[in-house]
């Protein structure tokens, strides 16, 4: 898990319990507490041995829920004196340690040291096709599950009851996103991949969710709204093994096997 946790760093991005046992294969999200804290132990021990702080790194797994580190990260702020009185405050300080975990350049080293190999891509190829590919047509397949998406919020992350999303809305960078959902303190854009997509086809939809989100954040500062930003990709099948380190490196929210809720 080492090598997944400094390639995320390396990508200033945090990861989901859920998403960081997927892509190990672990059945038990909760088992990884365990693992965690071993991580944990080994660089501490490897910063007294350095004389140096390494970074808590185990601090970038958070639940899904509340976005933060687990209450077993707890220990570790206590042991580096850090007081808090409020769930505010602990947030400031966690969110102080994904900075100083972002800026450390030394995670190869620490692999090295460790006798840890860094991890494969293993969708270098699969990444290859998307860039030389373009995407296809919309088929019927894809209309049904961008309609069924834009009229069932709660399928790709929103609340039952909440008002239908728009289709096809354009960005000023010329792109147009399947379905968004302007709500009064969020906009959530959804990027539709139909059931028998290429898997290249659907590692371009994770980079599109990328750049969705980057010009709806940059569009946001410019317009001054304050509303949160959200992007995801929606599946009509099962994301491919393979794509799961590429979601996580991005950051990206799936939500898949919608197909079968149509």
């Amino acid at each position: 898990m080492l090598p997944i946790l400094a390639q995320q760093a390396e990508a200033r991005q945090p990861l989901f319990y859920e998403a960081l046992a997927q892509e190990v294969g672990m059945p038990n999200p909760r088992n990884l507490n365990y693992v965690l804290g071993c991580i944990g132990r080994t660089l501490n021990e490897l910063a007294e041995e350095w004389e140096d702080h390494v970074r808590p790194i185990e601090a970038l797994v958070v639940n899904q829920q509340t976005r933060l580190p687990g209450p077993g990260f707890d220990g570790f702020l206590t042991e580096q004196g850090e007081t808090w009185s409020t769930k505010a405050e602990r947030r400031a300080l966690i969110e102080a340690h994904w900075a100083r975990i972002y800026a450390y350049p030394y995670w190869r080293e620490v692999l090295d040291e460790l006798e840890v190999e860094p991890t494969v891509d293993p969708a270098a190829d699969i990444i290859a096709r998307a860039g030389r590919t373009g995407g296809g047509g919309e088929g019927p397949d894809h209309l049904a599950l961008k309609e069924l998406v834009r009229r069932n919020p709660h399928l790709v992350g929103l609340a039952f009851g909440d008002a239908p999303g728009e289709p096809e809305s354009c960005l000023p960078s010329g792109d147009s996103v399947d379905v968004i959902f302007r709500q009064k303190r969020r906009i959530h854009a959804v990027e539709v991949k139909p059931a028998g997509a290429a898997d290249s086809d659907i590692a371009r939809g994770l980079f599109q969710c990328v750049k969705y989100r980057s010009v709806l954040q940059a569009l946001a500062a410019y317009e001054h709204d304050q509303r949160k930003i959200t992007v995801c990709l929606a599946l009509g099948s099962e994301l491919p093994p393979r794509l799961i380190s590429l979601r996580n490196s991005l950051n990206i929210d799936v939500f898949e096997s919608l197909a079968e809720r149509e």
